[in-house]
C-alpha cells in the first residue's frame, strides 16, 4: 500500500501536546494544570510515552537535587513516595589498575557535594509524577511513540503524529494495522531525552543549533543489584575516575546504595573517545572487577540492566530551545551537569519554565507562535546558573586528559563559585563525537577478558535482563543510509566500531562469501542512541520503533 493510498489519520485536539513521559515532560505537565488552576481556567495537556508504560525508558543514575521537586511539589516530603534514601556519605576515587586513592571531601568545589540530594530509581519517580499529573487532569498515553513533526502551511509545527502499529518488515501494512493518530496542539513540546529523532528533525529544520558548540555526548551504562545486607550501606554515593579507561578517555563511575539491600553501579565513557576498539560495555564490566569495586558484588544477585546515551555539552551546546509553535525541554535540549552527573533538576526546571511562559500565551489568546521567552530566560533562571559554573570542565578533560582536565576543571569551578569568573572564560568543545575516532590500525586493540558470569558479564545475558521487545516483523527502525560507505568506511577504515559501541549487540559484522556483511538485530536495540551519535560518517539513523517496544525497565 503506497503511503498516499494510507487511510487519513485520525487526530485529537489538545492546548499542549508534549512528547515523552521523562522529568521534564511531566513536570511540565503538571506545571500547566497548576497554572491555569492559579488563573481560574483550564488547560488541556497530553503527554505521549513511547515505552510500554510511564518510567519504562528511563534510565538514571539517580542522585537526584529536589530543588525542582521543591518548587512543583512542596508538599512532597510529607508524602508517600519512591524518594526515601538521602545521601549520607560521599566518596570520590582515583582509581590505578590495583588500587585507589580516596581525594579528600574538602578538595571538592561546593556543588559536588551531594548532602541534602536523594538516592532514587528515576524510573520510580516518574512514575509516581505521572499519577500526580493524571490526578490533575493531564492525559498519558504510554506505548505510543511520536513519530513525526507535524506542520502547517507556514512552517509552523501544529502537532505530532503517532507511529503506525501493524506494518510489516516490508513496510505493507499486515492484518490488524492501524493508522497513527494526530495529536494537534497550540504548543508542542519535546522531551525525548538525548538525541530524540524529533528534536534532531527540528534542530536541522529551524537551524537552532546556529551559532552553538556542537552537542556533546557519554553513553551511560547501569546496573541494578541486590547485595548482602551486611555490605549495604543505604545512602552512600561513590564515584571513580581513572582504570579502566586510559588517561586519555573520559568518563567514570557511579555507585549508589538504596533502600532494600539494593545498589545501583554505572559506568559513563565519554563519546568523544578515540579508539574504535574501546567497547563502553566491556570497560563498565571491568570496572567492577577492581579489588576497590568487586567486594560489594560477590555473592550479590543482578537484577536489571541497561543503557542510555547522556547529554554532555552543557552550556555552549544547548540550542536555540523556541521554534514556532513550541519548545524543546530537558535532554532534548541537554541540560546535564556533567560533573555533577545530574540533569533530572535541570530537566523539572526547563519543563516548568517552558509550561508557565506557555500558560501565559495562551491565556494572551496566544497559539501556534514562537514562545521566545522561554529561550530568553532559560540562561538567567536556576538551569543557566547551574550549567554556568561548571561549562569549562567537559572542554578541559577533552582537551588535557583526565588527570589535568580534572585538576583544571576543578580548580575552574572553584573559580566559578567563589570569584564567578573563570580565567579561561568560555571554552569550546571542538569535534563531535563522530568525529573523534582514529582509523583502527593507529590504535592498540583492547583485549577484554572473559565475563566470569559472577561479576562481569556478556552482552545478551545482559540485554536479557533489560526485558528489551519489539514486535520482529516490523520495519528495522535503524536506517543505514549508504552501505556501500558502511563496509568501505565504518569496517574498512574503524574496523567496525558500532559492534562495540552498541551496548546491546544490535550490530555484528559477518563474513558471507568472503564478503563483511552488516547485520542489524534491532529487536535487541534498548533505544540508547549511541549508533546516531557515534557513527563515523553519521550513516545510521535511530527512528521510533512500535509504540511500546524497547527495554522494560522495572526499577532503574
Amino acid at each position: 500500500m503506497a503511503h498516499q493510498d494510507l487511510p487519513e489519520r485520525e487526530s485529537m485536539e489538545f492546548d499542549v501536546v508534549i512528547v515523552g513521559a521523562g522529568p521534564a515532560g511531566l513536570a511540565a505537565a503538571i506545571r500547566l494544570k497548576q497554572c491555569a488552576a492559579e488563573a481560574g481556567s483550564d488547560i488541556s495537556v497530553v503527554v505521549l510515552e513511547k515505552g510500554s508504560e510511564v518510567g519504562a525508558h528511563i534510565l538514571s543514575g539517580a542522585v537526584i537535587d529536589p530543588i525542582a521537586l521543591d518548587r512543583l511539589l512542596p508538599e512532597w516530603r510529607g508524602e508517600d513516595t519512591p524518594i526515601k534514601t538521602p545521601v549520607t556519605e560521599d566518596v570520590f576515587l582515583f582509581l590505578g589498575p590495583a588500587g585507589s586513592v580516596r581525594l579528600p571531601n574538602l578538595l571538592m568545589p561546593k556543588l559536588m557535594d551531594n548532602h541534602g540530594n536523594f538516592v532514587v530509581s528515576l524510573g520510580n519517580v516518574c512514575r509516581w509524577l505521572a499519577a500526580k499529573a493524571e490526578a490533575l487532569g493531564v492525559e498519558i498515553y504510554p506505548g505510543f511513540a511520536a513519530s513525526e513533526v507535524l506542520y502547517d502551511e507556514a512552517g509552523r509545527v501544529i502537532g505530532v503524529a503517532t507511529g503506525d502499529m501493524g506494518l510489516g518488515r516490508d513496510g505493507e501494512p499486515k492484518d490488524g494495522f492501524t493508522r497513527g493518530m494526530a495529536l494537534l496542539g497550540k504548543y508542542v513540546l519535546i522531551g525525548e531525552g538525548a538525541r530524540g529523532s524529533l528534536a534532531k528533525d527540528l534542530v536541522r529544520r529551524y537551524s537552532l543549533d546556529a551559532g552553538r558548540e556542537p552537542p556533546k555526548f557519554g553513553i551511560g551504562l547501569k546496573e541494578l543489584w541486590v547485595v548482602d545486607p551486611a555490605k549495604h550501606r543505604p545512602g552512600l554515593v561513590q564515584h571513580s575516575f581513572g582504570w579502566p579507561l586510559d588517561m586519555k578517555t573520559g568518563g567514570g563511575s557511579f555507585l549508589y546504595h538504596l533502600e532494600d539491600n539494593q545498589v545501583v553501579v554505572g559506568f559513563v565513557v565519554h563519546l568523544n573517545y578515540q579508539n574504535p576498539w574501546l567497547s563502553p560495555f566491556e570497560e563498565f564490566q571491568r570496572f567492577k572487577t577492581h579489588p576497590a569495586i568487586r567486594g560489594v558484588f560477590e555473592g550479590a544477585k543482578r537484577i536489571s540492566y541497561g543503557a542510555r546515551a547522556i547529554t554532555e555539552g552543557g552550556w555552549q551546546s544547548v540550542p536555540r530551545l523556541t521554534f514556532p509553535g513550541g519548545a524543546l525541554i530537558g535532554c532534548s535540549a541537554g541540560f546535564v551537569n556533567v560533573p555533577r552527573i545530574k540533569g533530572s533538576h535541570n530537566a523539572m526546571l526547563s519543563g516548568m519554565l517552558a509550561a508557565e511562559k506557555i500558560a501565559a500565551a495562551l491565556a494572551a489568546g496566544r497559539a501556534n507562535d514562537e514562545v521566545v521567552e522561554i529561550e530568553t530566560e532559560w540562561r538567567a533562571s536556576a538551569v543557566g546558573r547551574d550549567l554556568w559554573k561548571v561549562r569549562n570542565v567537559k572542554p578541559l578533560w577533552s582537551k588535557l586528559g583526565t588527570l589535568g582536565g580534572v585538576a583544571l576543571g576543578g580548580l575552574d569551578m572553584w573559580m566559578n563559585e567563589r570569584l564567578g569568573f573563570s580565567l579561561f572564560g568560555t571554552l569550546g568543545h571542538g569535534k563531535p563525537d563522530h568525529a573523534t575516532l582514529a582509523p583502527a590500525a593507529t590504535m592498540p586493540r583492547i583485549d577484554y577478558p572473559k565475563p566470569d558470569g559472577r561479576i562481569s558479564f556478556d552482552r545478551l545475558s545482559s540485554v536479557f535482563l533489560s526485558n528489551t521487545n519489539h514486535e520482529e516483523d516490523q520495519p528495522v527502525h535503524l536506517k543505514v543510509k549508504d552501505m556501500s560507505t558502511q563496509r568501505a568506511d565504518e569496517f574498512g577504515t574503524y574496523a567496525g566500531p558500532s559492534n562495540r559501541y552498541c551496548p546491546a549487540g544490535v550490530y555484528e559484522w559477518v563474513e558471507k562469501n568472503g564478503d563483511p556483511v552488516f547485520v542489524i538485530n534491532a529487536q535487541n536495540c534498548v533505544h540508547c542512541k549511541t549508533c546516531d551519535i557515534k557513527d563515523p560518517n553519521q550513516n545510521i539513523t535511530w527512528t521510533t520503533p512500535e509504540g511500546g517496544g524497547g527495554p522494560n525497565y522495572p526499577n532503574m
